[in-house]
């Protein structure tokens, strides 16, 4: 389940540079007091163990489910985003992330764990998730990327996707091992 909507400050245009700062002040934040929605309560209901990324914002929406993580691990961490060293041009920090993930994606890591790093992370992840499995159903409350990443590895593991409800705040998707 990808994370709950992050508190940040209304910010319109920054540089590639300012970006750093922006980065920084999203890592730290938690989140906002939306609604949860009823699927995603149901489903952190339906959940035997309970994982979260130390982020703040996993942190917090582990906390606004009302639930105990039985696990925290920076394993389960967003995978980084770089920041560039341009002073223009000035856009959105949302559409300087899309630029600085595409260009991280083609091989710039400007000094942050680099796209292969966090393959092998994600990889690391889902083997840890997946041993968990044994106690019975897992819910790791991530982020976007990473647990896009750690779902490539599941599925080269065995298991299938059961049910997916997009890609926004609170979103989540379940896999199932089915196995050889």
């Amino acid at each position: 389940m990808r994370h709950g909507q992050p508190a940040l400050a209304n910010v319109t245009k920054v540089s590639a540079l300012e970006m750093k700062d922006w980065i920084e002040h999203y890592n730290r934040s938690e989140i906002t007091q939306q609604p949860i929605p009823n699927a995603s309560l149901q489903l952190a209901a339906y959940a035997t163990t309970i994982v979260s990324s130390s982020a703040p914002r996993a942190l917090t929406s582990v906390q606004a489910l009302g639930l105990k993580p039985a696990l925290v691990d920076a394993l389960f961490c967003e995978a980084q985003l770089p920041f560039g060293h341009w002073k223009r041009p000035r856009l959105s920090p949302f559409t300087w992330a899309f630029i600085l993930r595409i260009l991280w994606l083609c091989g710039y890591s400007g000094g942050v764990e680099s796209a292969g790093t966090a393959k092998m992370r994600a990889s690391k992840a889902a083997e840890r998730l997946q041993s968990l499995t044994r106690e019975g159903s897992v819910l790791l409350l991530g982020h976007g990327f990473m647990n896009r990443m750690i779902a490539k590895q599941l599925v080269k593991d065995g298991w299938v996707r059961q049910k997916r409800n997009g890609s926004q705040y609170w979103s989540a998707t379940v896999y199932q091992y089915v196995g050889e």
